[in-house]
C-alpha cells in the first residue's frame, strides 16, 4: 500500500484514501457545522484495495465520515452497511466524544442512519515536529498517570484546565514531577474511546480510556485543544527533561463482541482487521468479546502510521502497549520475531524509542514475560507478586527478593534486564489499599463484586479498610514505606503509579476503569506530605547511586549479599524459609531489609553522583 491513507487538503481539494479489501462500494460524507450532510461522493477502487478520490470545493477543517457497502452476514464477519457512518481510522481529529448508543449496533436494515449518533472527522494538516532523542533511558523512573484522574483535583490548576493534557503543563504539576524525579510519564489511554455499553445503564463512565474507537483521533475531553495541546504539552515536560509514553491499546476497539457497535474498522472489512476463526466467529483473546488481526498488513500499516504521527507531530518519546502478545500472535501462536514487532524496531522513525510491552493476554499462550525482543521493556508481575508475598510475610522468600532487586536474570536472558519494576498500577489495588484491605471492594462497577482480580497478595493488618486504630494505621505506614523503599533500591527500570506516593486509595476497589469521580481523582489536598517526602529522599538516593540505575547483570564483584551479622549469605541461608532478613551491598548503598522495615546507608560516593 504505497498511496497516503487519510484524507488530506490539496490546492485542489481534500483528497481521501481508504484501504478496504472486501467492500464493494465506499462514500466520504460530507457534514456542515450544523451536523446535516452536504454531499455523499463515492470513492474508486484502485491498487491494492485502496478507495480514493480528491474532492474540490473542500478544505482543511471539513467534516466527514466514510460509508461502505457490500455483503452482510455478521455470523462470518461480513458487517457492512452504508447507514452505519464509520470513522475514518486515519482520523487526525473528531469533532466531539463518542457515546454509546444501542443504535450503533443494529442489524442493517434496522434504525436508519447512524450519522447523527456518529462524532466526525476534520479534515487536518499537523506540523512536525523536531524529534530528538527520548528523555527517558532504561533504568530511570517511569510515572504512570491517568490524565483526567491526575489533573481533576489539583488546587494549583484553574478549573476549565483540569482533567486535560494541557493541565500537565502547568508549573504545579511539572515541580511535583520535577521533585520525585520522574523520567518519564507513561499516560493512559488519550486516544478517543467510547464507554462499554454495559456502563451507562449503571450510570457509569470509563474512567480509564482502554477503549478505543480511533487509534490517532485524541478523545475531545482529553485534549480539547486537540494535537496542538498535546505538542505543547510534550515540549513542556521535555524542558523539564521528563518524558512523554504514551499507553497505546492495539488488541481491541470499541467495536466489541458480535453484539457491539459498528464505528470504523467493523464497517470498512471486520475479517481484515479483526481475528475470526475458521468458522467465521471472531478471536477473544482480550476478554473483550474480539481481538485486533495485528498479523493482517492493513492492520499492521495502521499501528505503525499511528505510532510515527505521534513521533513526528508531538515528538513523544515512546509507548506502552496493553496485551502486548496479541501484537506477536498470529494463527500460530505468539512469535517476538513477529512482523510488527520487528517493523517497530526497525522503523527509521520509531527505532529509537521507548517501547514498553505488558507481556500477557488470556489468549493460547498469553505469558510472555521475558520473551520480547530488545530493546522492548516489559512490564514485570514477577517483581510485583514477590515483592508482595515477601512483605506480606509468606515464607520463603529471601532468595526470590533478591533475585527481584538484582534484575530478575532468571527471566531476562543476555547482558540486560528489561524488567520494569512496579508494585501497583493502573489495574489492581493501590500501595495504600494494598496494606489495608484483604479482599476486593469493587460494588460500585456494578458487577457484584464479580470483576477484578481476586487474588491480590493484599493484607490488612487485621483490620478491613479504614480505622482509626492507631497502632494498625502505623504498620500500615512502615508497610508502605518498605514497599517503596524495596522498589527504588531495585535494579533496572522502576515504575510507580500516580498518587502511590502520598497513599492515594481507592476504598479497596481493584478494577476502577468505570469510576470517574472521587474515587479515581487524585485527592490533592488531602494528600500524605511525609509519605511524600520519604519518596522524594528515596527517588534522590536512586540518583547518587548509578549502579541501581544500571540494567547490565550485576556480577558477583559487584554485589554482597549478607545476614543480619554481616556474614556472606550460606546456602543454608538462603534455603531457609524462616528467613526474613537480607542485606544487600551494591554500588556503594548498605540496604538492610528486615520483617518490619528497609534501612540503607550511603558508604561513600558512587562514580554516578549527580
Amino acid at each position: 500500500m504505497s498511496l497516503q491513507l487519510g484524507a488530506f487538503a490539496t490546492p485542489d481539494g481534500v483528497r481521501f484514501s481508504v484501504w478496504s479489501g472486501a467492500a464493494e462500494r465506499i462514500w466520504v460524507s460530507s457534514f456542515d457545522k450544523l451536523d446535516r450532510e452536504t454531499d455523499r461522493v463515492e470513492l474508486a477502487r484502485g491498487a491494492e484495495g485502496i478507495f480514493s478520490a480528491e474532492i474540490a470545493d473542500l478544505g482543511e477543517g471539513v467534516r466527514y465520515g466514510l460509508r461502505a457497502d457490500g455483503p452482510y452476514n455478521p455470523q462470518h464477519g461480513l458487517w457492512f452497511d452504508p447507514d452505519k457512518l464509520l470513522v475514518d481510522p486515519y482520523a487526525l481529529e473528531i469533532d466531539r466524544p463518542f457515546a454509546y448508543d444501542a443504535r450503533l449496533a443494529a442489524r442493517r436494515g434496522e434504525d436508519g442512519d447512524t450519522a447523527p449518533l456518529m462524532p466526525k472527522a476534520l479534515v487536518r494538516k499537523l506540523p512536525r515536529v523536531d524529534v530528538a532523542p527520548p528523555r527517558f533511558r532504561p533504568g530511570g523512573l517511569i510515572y504512570e498517570l491517568n490524565v483526567r484522574g491526575f489533573t481533576m483535583r489539583h488546587p494549583a490548576v484553574p478549573e476549565h484546565v483540569r482533567g486535560t493534557i494541557g493541565a500537565l503543563a502547568h508549573p504545579g504539576v511539572i515541580e511535583h514531577l520535577v521533585g520525585l524525579g520522574v523520567d518519564a510519564v507513561e499516560l493512559m489511554p488519550i486516544t478517543a474511546w467510547m464507554d462499554e455499553r454495559h456502563l451507562p445503564p449503571l450510570g457509569l463512565r470509563n474512567a480509564w480510556g482502554y477503549n478505543p474507537v480511533s487509534f490517532m483521533a485524541l478523545d475531545p475531553r482529553l485534549a480539547p485543544g486537540g494535537w496542538a495541546e498535546l505538542r505543547k504539552t510534550v515540549a513542556a515536560l521535555h524542558e523539564a527533561g521528563i518524558g512523554v509514553i504514551l499507553d497505546l491499546v492495539f488488541n481491541h476497539t470499541a467495536e466489541s463482541d458480535a453484539l457491539g457497535p459498528t464505528l470504523s474498522l467493523r464497517g470498512l472489512d471486520a475479517r481484515a482487521y479483526y481475528r475470526h476463526d475458521a468458522d467465521g466467529r471472531l478471536v477473544n483473546d482480550t476478554g473483550t468479546g474480539h481481538t485486533v488481526a495485528c498479523d493482517h498488513p492493513a492492520m499492521q500499516r495502521l499501528v505503525l502510521d499511528s505510532l510515527r504521527a505521534f513521533v513526528r507531530h508531538a515528538g513523544v518519546d515512546g509507548f506502552r502497549f496493553d496485551l502486548a502478545p496479541i501484537l506477536g500472535r498470529d494463527a500460530n501462536g505468539f512469535r517476538a520475531d513477529a512482523p510488527l514487532l520487528r517493523a517497530m524496531i526497525e522503523d527509521e522513525i520509531l527505532g529509537d524509542r521507548v517501547l514498553l510491552a505488558e507481556p500477557w493476554d488470556i489468549g493460547p499462550g498469553g505469558y510472555q514475560l521475558g520473551n520480547f525482543q530488545p530493546p522492548f521493556l516489559e512490564w514485570n508481575d514477577r517483581f510485583r507478586d514477590d515483592v508482595r508475598r515477601f512483605w506480606r510475610g509468606d515464607a520463603g522468600m529471601v532468595g526470590s527478593l533478591a533475585t527481584r532487586l538484582a534484575g530478575s536474570f532468571d527471566v531476562f536472558s543476555g547482558n540486560a534486564t528489561r524488567s520494569v519494576n512496579f508494585l501497583a498500577a493502573h489495574d489492581g489495588m493501590t500501595l495504600r489499599d494494598l496494606v489495608s484491605y484483604e479482599c476486593k471492594h469493587n460494588l460500585a462497577n456494578g458487577e457484584d463484586n464479580r470483576d477484578g482480580h481476586d487474588d491480590n497478595l493484599s493484607w490488612n493488618h487485621g483490620v478491613e479498610g479504614e480505622t482509626a486504630d492507631e497502632t494498625v494505621v502505623a504498620a500500615r505506614r512502615q508497610d508502605i514505606k518498605a514497599l517503596l523503599a524495596t522498589l527504588f533500591v531495585s535494579r533496572g527500570t522502576i515504575m510507580l503509579s500516580a498518587g502511590d506516593e502520598f497513599g492515594r486509595t481507592q476504598s479497596g476497589n481493584n478494577n476502577a476503569y468505570a469510576q470517574d469521580n472521587a474515587i479515581t481523582w487524585l485527592d490533592w489536598e488531602g494528600r500524605d506530605e511525609e509519605l511524600e517526602a520519604f519518596v522524594r529522599a528515596l527517588s534522590g538516593i536512586r540518583r547518587r547511586i548509578a549502579a541501581l540505575r544500571e540494567t547490565t547483570r550485576l556480577d558477583e564483584s559487584e554485589v554482597r549479599w549478607l545476614r543480619e551479622d554481616g556474614a556472606p549469605m550460606t546456602v543454608t541461608d538462603w534455603e531457609d524459609p524462616a528467613r526474613q532478613h537480607l542485606t544487600m551491598v551494591v554500588g556503594g548503598l548498605r540496604v538492610e531489609i528486615g520483617p518490619d522495615e528497609v534501612k540503607w546507608h550511603e558508604m561513600e560516593s558512587d562514580d554516578g553522583r549527580d
